[in-house]
């Protein structure tokens, strides 16, 4: 998604002439380039796909609407499967309408995940709850820090859920590091995710991530929080940006890994 201008080929070639060797996908444009044909293209190129994202989406109240999210999810899990990866990422889903019980929200997401966790091992994969900025709590996850995550993800086994730690979502929260430390120690870190947090907001707020080293989060210092509660994953970059979006793709891909390396690595 940091760089959705360019078409499934273009991105694949790109990773390939960049010398990135793993990509984290989106459920969209895979099913937009079509499920096969995208597992041969990263495949014959030698790239491994470390998520796909997203499933989720499991607060419903209805009987219908909450049958369709897990058949969705199902859908979701063999799409991971055919890919290659073995990581779902989760976003879990807001309030329903004219509900403002969020704790009641996260108990229908744990019934959801005591279907789907078993279905998702059995087909090789894991699911990463991701705990969303508080700001998404009505309409997009309930699930806002990295405590509540982990509480619904160690209801069951670690090779069934874990969680997703991105820096845009947790950076502010002054009990992550704890929880990471209790998430590594679980085997629960499933996938780590890196953006900047940039202000102005952008109206809406869903595409304010900024490109690493443009803000106020440090992300050497939530790479050595990982790394210590054991992670030794592939680290991903998110970022959902209008301003990235509206430039050249390969010119914005080749930005981020340079960022990656300057801000992460070095």
């Amino acid at each position: 998604m940091t760089v959705k201008q360019l078409s499934m080929p273009e991105l694949v070639e790109a990773c390939v002439q960049l010398g990135i060797g793993n990509v984290g996908l989106w459920r969209e444009p895979v099913q937009s380039y079509g499920l096969e044909a995208t597992a041969k293209l990263v495949r014959d190129a030698g790239l491994a796909v470390t998520t796909l994202c997203r499933g989720g989406f499991l607060t419903a109240i209805d009987p219908q609407e909450r049958a369709r999210a897990l058949a969705d999810n199902r859908r979701a899990v063999d799409e991971a499967a055919t890919l290659g990866t073995d990581t779902l990422v989760l976003v879990s889903g807001g309030l329903p309408p004219g509900s403002k019980d969020l704790r009641a929200a996260r108990e229908r997401i744990a019934d959801a995940l005591a279907e789907l966790g078993p279905y998702a091992e059995r087909h090789g994969v894991r699911l990463a709850i991701e705990p969303l900025h508080p700001m998404y709590a009505a309409d997009r996850c309930v699930v806002s820090t990295l405590t509540q995550a982990l509480d619904l993800a160690e209801r069951f086994p670690a090779h069934q859920v874990g969680v997703t730690v991105d820096t845009y979502h947790i950076w502010w929260d002054d009990t992550a590091p704890q929880q990471i430390a209790r998430a590594g120690a679980g085997g629960r870190i499933h996938t780590f995710q890196l953006a900047d947090w940039t202000t102005p907001l952008p109206e809406g707020v869903l595409t304010g991530r900024g490109q690493i080293g443009d803000g106020s989060i440090d992300m050497r210092e939530w790479k050595g929080y990982v790394e210590a509660a054991g992670y030794t994953g592939p680290i991903e970059v998110e970022l959902f940006n209008e301003g990235l979006w509206a430039r050249d793709g390969r010119e914005v891909l080749a930005e981020t890994a340079q960022r990656f390396v300057r801000n992460v690595i070095a």
